[in-house]
């Protein structure tokens, strides 16, 4: 029993390309607090390992939660098989708010105390980056000495010579990083974290270490096209305000980067249709005889010539956001789609012989309606005109920290299902609805609103089971209480006068 996860790792390592083993003056353990199909389906988890090792003193050693729940400890690295926990520097990539509970197992089964304050000098440094930097870190505060907010190209090495210089006292580390710009130190700030950290360009783009068909996208080798957003949705904690915009990457670099043996290519960013040369990179990528992949499809930059390459690159499937389910509340959130461009999305998928057509869409947007949702089933009506496959995967607004949007109210477990299940009746024999769940949902909600209590209630619901009923008790008991549906449904000009009278109140607080 206790070697199975030593065998599962060993299993994952042989079917690898692109693995890194190495000796250097400073070791650390790199860890993603989900199964490893999801860690090496990570383009920043990659990136990072691949920064870090390409320092000729620094090693970073991969360590992943284990696929069974019930494994036994300790945690291995997946190059080294070393116990995570002798490790100097602990160092998660958190992508978002749930996978926290994956971070408390990693140190449970490190045998590392979960909350800051209960370890010792012998223990090593905890510290936490990933993309949920982007939105609120705060719930991670009573876990980590350190976080690094946003791109973290740069200020991943920075952290490492900052524990290797303190020779792993966790207070000269808090010392040296303390105040300084993309490191947000708990014990010093509180629960005020700093701006996301911004890589320079010439470090871009991020790009695969390693190829594995264990990965949840299966043997395929990632690299960004662009990287940021110039939309302003403002549901979107990647939108232009973010981190400076969009930064294309020039086409021969993403192309360039692509190693010869990767037959299958990812491109990644928050919206990578926009790349004014989308068409000429994947061109040229298809041309080279690989199928592809694109993160974020837009439904209003798909053109003929596009979704044609798309055809010929492998696609079966043509998958966008709608977001909506109204024309009116795509412009509440400020997004650009319209029902012509999801109409033309649909005849580009008919001439191309794609099977099926996927648009994600959210429910319990503020101001949402059940007429909203009637308009939608109406609408899916007119696609299955043009396409007889339409899907839809619907997930429940939650709104975040750091957008126009953030402090809108979750709007509720029940009105949630009922929304989708109206949803489900109106579009039932016309197109498949494929929803996430509403109460998980509401979960995500509580921590991505919350501060370091909710992060606490999310330690007390995992050392309870971890099923929702613990979440739900663990927040009540920490005090953690959602703001609740608003009173009154407002109107859509109220919405829109609300979000610019909250922008221009935090441009005038930064000044």
């Amino acid at each position: 029993m206790a070697t199975r996860p030593r065998e599962a790792l060993r299993r994952y390592l042989a079917a690898e390309t692109g693995t890194i083993r190495k000796d250097a003056r400073f070791r650390l353990a790199l860890v993603y607090p989900s199964p490893y199909r999801a860690a090496m389906a990570s383009l920043g988890y990659q990136t990072v390992y691949r920064r870090l090792n390409a320092d000729p003193g620094v090693a970073a050693d991969r360590a992943v939660l284990p696929d069974e729940p019930d494994a036994p400890g300790p945690l291995f690295t997946l190059e080294r098989e070393l116990p995570v926990g002798g490790y100097p520097l602990i160092a998660f990539s958190v992508a978002y708010e749930i996978e926290m509970a994956g971070m408390f197992r990693c140190l449970e089964l490190s045998g590392v105390p979960v909350l800051r304050e209960e370890r010792g000098p012998g223990h090593p440094v905890v510290a936490a980056g990933g993309p949920l930097t982007f939105s609120n870190p705060v719930p991670l505060a009573p876990f980590c000495d350190v976080i690094v907010m946003g791109e973290a190209e740069e200020t991943a090495l920075e952290l490492v010579r900052a524990v290797e210089d303190a020779g792993g006292r966790r207070d000269q580390v808090i010392a040296a990083l303390a105040g300084r710009p993309g490191f947000y130190v708990p014990e010093v700030d509180g629960e005020r974290p700093p701006p996301v950290g911004q890589a320079p360009d010439d470090l871009l783009p991020a790009r695969s270490q390693i190829i594995t068909p264990h990965s949840e996208l299966t043997s395929m080798f990632l690299t960004e096209a662009a990287r940021g957003c110039s939309r302003g949705c403002t549901y979107c904690v990647m939108r232009r305000s973010t981190n400076g915009g969009m930064r294309p990457v020039p086409p021969d670099e993403v192309v360039g980067g692509i190693p010869p043996e990767a037959r299958r290519v990812g491109l990644v960013g928050a919206a990578v249709t926009d790349h004014p040369r989308i068409a000429e990179i994947v061109r040229r990528v298809v041309e080279a005889g690989r199928s592809i992949g694109i993160s974020s499809l837009r439904a209003d930059r798909l053109t003929d010539e596009l979704v044609g390459l798309l055809a010929r690159g492998g696609y079966r499937t043509l998958t966008t956001a709608a977001d909506g389910a109204s024309q009116r509340l795509r412009e509440v959130i400020e997004r650009k789609t319209r029902e012509q461009h999801l109409l033309r999305t649909a005849e580009l998928a008919r001439k191309h012989r794609l099977r099926t057509v996927k648009f994600y869409m959210m429910v319990g947007l503020p101001s949402e309606t059940d007429d909203d949702i009637d308009e939608l089933c109406r609408f899916t009506r007119e696609l299955v005109r043009i396409h007889p496959r339409i899907a839809y995967g619907v997930a429940p607004f939650v709104a975040k920290r750091n957008t126009p949007l953030d402090g809108e109210p979750f709007a509720g477990v029940r009105l949630v299902e009922r929304r989708l299940e109206r949803l489900r009746r109106g579009l039932a024999g016309a197109a498949q609805v494929r929803p996430t769940s509403a109460r998980w949902a509401w979960v995500e909600y509580m921590l991505a609103q919350g501060d370091a209590s909710a992060g606490l209630a999310a330690l007390d619901a995992h050392r309870a089971g971890g099923r929702f009923a613990a979440w739900k008790r663990a927040f009540e008991a920490r005090g953690c209480k959602p703001t609740g549906p608003l009173a009154r449904v407002p109107s859509t000009s109220e919405l829109i006068a609300l979000r610019k009278r909250t922008l221009a109140e935090r441009a005038a607080a930064a000044e």
